[in-house]
């Protein structure tokens, strides 16, 4: 049994570098390499491939990458794991078989199946569950027809399963991102089920370097010490059976990996940090201990675990309507007074009401809203958006940009021509309880027929209906609202910008965004715990947080994480926004000002 296993992430979205899968191989040693490429919305886009074409609805880049590379994958006798089956995965396998057939290679191949419930949902609702909307809590009835896709976030057995089974690449679908990480150590270190220290650990793992490059240096808040961008190093795991680990990447490669790095990745995306859950198994994030192990090196241990819930959650895309964009470019003197004139202009004329509009001065404020600092542009590239039902309504909007440049200021021009009318496939993610499905490894002879199908129980026997917290959130809401400034007793204050004592990352989680603050000194971290609150957050981001705010603490990681409720405009594909995934937030945080004790900056 190994006591030490390297595993490469390879991609983190569909549309990530393709020549990063490539740098891995070749960069030295691995044993696996995984890619993960589906988001909520990549799911929804692979829907629509595959109601036009049945043999679509998989990540095609995929396909790409493992035949470009197939000679290395067999030289370096290195395993592949990836999601990049979306809702298609037996059409990718086949694709990949075939290729393989030409280059007379032999690789085997498993696919993960049994995620997909599409078909069953008469079967589950109402009788065995009631998909109701864990954001909302609306009620499934009020879409069920309208439903396009369903599938569920499987957990790390299946993959296991395929890995005893000798498969050297393995294809899913919507299974977690984190367990392409966790499988390969579950598998070659032998763990238990309920090893929950040790699985918490790899989830870890894979949380760190799921989303590819963003855990070796790319959108770091210190970006400016990241001295190499060519040749980007993507993040490698180097995981112990002892339940410890280490975050590195290949020797001579671009990018950067330090604590700080790793902390803001380990921020992204996240919720309630003391109960992180998965299929597998419900982390504290509080746990987690970092330290620097040498150049571009970061150890990781100390994590806590605890039981899975009894549920897996479902991720389902239903039909909700139309939207399109359409842009003016517009110049000169004045830039600002003109796009003003042109948004009043041509809503006026186009003298419709829909469900939503939206319009963004790309270049002044469309991120940042009021948080940006007041310019005089040179130039905008105004942005109108809408959202209907009516599909009619939409086509008037679309026919209604190109003809107002010629009846308005100067300096003006179109981008593109008419804009294209997009059907909306919207999110909703539920619930169903574990013993009502279990998922298939499907094992492909070299001809890419089914040669055998394993059934894989969800259930294990040591699921948590309610499990209760390794240790208490701490957490503040604004629910009661209330403008706060800080005050400090000593007159004797400065004022800096947020990047100057903080770090901070965000990203979307449905209709809300999360901002991950880290503190750049212990005595820093007092200082924004203190005055940095709920109600703080939700006054600086009033324009475009429309809920509520909540805030966890982390001590171990010298930071707080801030979940703003309804901050994307319905989120995903239903936004107008421009960031429709809350990448921004984090940045107009950072670059707003702050009063503190100029003392402070001597702990940095």
């Amino acid at each position: 049994m190994k006591t030490k296993i390297r595993i490469g992430n390879a991609g983190g979205f569909w549309g990530d570098d393709l020549n990063a899968f490539n740098r891995q191989l070749i960069g030295g040693e691995l044993d696996y390499i995984v890619a993960d490429y589906l988001a909520e919305i990549t799911m929804s886009i692979l829907r629509k491939q595959n109601i036009k074409n049945p043999e679509l609805g998989y990540v095609t880049d995929f396909v790409d990458q493992i035949l470009d590379n197939a000679e290395l994958i067999v030289e370096k006798n290195v395993k592949i794991i990836s999601n990049a089956g979306g809702i298609n995965p037996y059409e990718c396998a086949k694709k990949i078989i075939q290729g393989l057939h030409e280059k007379n290679i032999n690789l085997k191949i498993c696919i993960v199946d049994g995620d997909n419930i599409y078909d069953k949902i008469d079967e589950f609702y109402p009788k065995l569950t009631s998909f109701k909307n864990l954001e909302t809590k609306e009620d499934f009835k009020n879409i069920k027809e309208l439903v396009e896709s369903a599938n569920v976030y499987l957990g790390l057995l299946p993959i296991v399963k395929a890995l005893e089974n000798g498969a050297d690449i393995i294809i899913a679908g919507r299974i977690t991102d984190t367990t392409l990480t966790m499988a390969p150590a579950f598998f070659e270190f032998g763990w238990k089920i309920n090893d929950w220290n040790k699985i918490a650990t790899s989830l870890i793992a894979g949380h760190i370097i799921e989303c590819g490059a963003q855990a070796s240096g790319g959108n770091y808040t210190d970006w400016h010490k990241v001295k190499k961008w060519d040749n980007f190093g993507y993040p490698i795991i180097n995981m112990f059976n002892d339940g410890t680990f280490e975050v590195t990447k290949h020797e001579g490669t671009g990018g950067l990996i330090n604590t700080d790095v790793v902390k803001e990745q380990l921020l992204y995306e996240m919720g309630d940090p003391c109960n992180y859950i998965s299929p597998d198994v419900v982390v504290d994030f509080t746990t987690i201990q970092l330290e620097a192990n040498g150049p571009d090196c970061v150890k990781v241990y100390g994590i806590k675990g605890k039981p899975s819930t009894s549920s897996y959650k479902v991720s389902m895309s239903y039909r909700d309507g139309y939207k399109a964009s359409g842009s003016i470019i517009i110049s000169g003197n004045n830039a600002l007074d003109k796009a003003k004139t042109m948004k009043s202009l041509f809503w006026k004329r186009l003298n419709l009401d829909f469900e939503k509009t939206n319009t963004e001065y790309v270049g002044y404020n469309a991120c940042h809203k009021n948080l940006a600092p007041v310019i005089e542009p040179n130039e905008i590239l105004l942005k109108f958006s809408v959202y209907d039902y009516d599909k009619t309504k939409i086509e008037d909007f679309s026919k209604s940009i190109a003809p107002i440049i010629l009846s308005s200021p100067l300096g003006v021009s179109v981008i593109g021509g008419r804009p294209a009318i997009q059907s909306v496939m919207a999110y909703w993610p539920a619930l169903i309880d574990k013993k009502n499905l279990n998922s298939f490894v499907k094992i492909l002879d070299n001809k890419g027929e089914i040669e055998k199908t394993i059934e894989v129980s969800s259930v294990t026997g040591f699921e948590n209906n309610a499990p209760q917290s390794i240790s208490s959130s701490k957490q503040i809401s604004s629910d009661n609202y209330h403008n706060t400034k800080i005050e400090l007793p000593d007159q004797n204050t400065i004022k800096v910008k947020l990047n100057k004592i903080c770090l901070a990352r965000s990203g979307d989680k449905g209709n809300m965004v999360n901002i991950g603050v880290i503190a750049r000194s212990k005595e820093i971290y007092d200082f924004i715990n203190k005055h940095i609150t709920a109600d703080f957050i939700k006054d600086m981001f009033k324009e475009m947080c429309k809920g509520k705010v909540t805030r966890f603490e982390l001590d171990n990681l010298l930071a707080m994480n801030f979940l703003l409720d309804e901050s994307l405009d319905g989120g995903g594909t239903k936004s107008l926004m421009i960031d429709a995934q809350g990448k921004t937030f984090a940045s107009a945080f950072l670059n707003q000002d702050i009063e503190i004790d100029p003392k402070l900056l001597d702990s940095i």
